[in-house]
């Protein structure tokens, strides 16, 4: 059985996001969480920690499934909107900024 969770519209780049989610697509959910622990990228690694635990609890929550056994089956970034911010320049212009989006979707199976 598959166990879903899902995040929208978090503000973080997708190419910043992949970079956390590369590192633990296919390994259990406790390895995975160790992983995040010792990241880097503590903001990245925050958002995936808390859509990795909320995906437990769901699958906790169905019914009969061993928690420990969870492995990630597929962990997906997708682009959200983008959102466009100015910035003044001189003499009266303007510079356009882009405020990137992304949503997240992670599945677990059972070993």
């Amino acid at each position: 059985m598959e166990f879903t969770a899902r995040v929208s519209f978090v503000r973080i780049a997708t190419r910043k996001m992949n970079a956390i989610v590369d590192e633990v697509r296919g390994h259990s959910v406790n390895d995975a969480l160790r992983r995040l622990a010792g990241s880097r990228r503590k903001r990245s690694a925050g958002i995936i920690e808390k859509l990795l635990k909320s995906a437990v609890a769901n699958a906790d929550q169905k019914g009969t499934v061993d928690v420990d056994n969870l492995v990630i089956k597929t962990i997906l970034v997708g682009a959200g909107p983008i959102l466009k911010r100015f910035r003044p320049r001189a003499k009266g212009s303007a510079s356009s900024r882009f405020k990137r989006t992304s949503h997240i979707t992670v599945a677990l199976t059972e070993k």
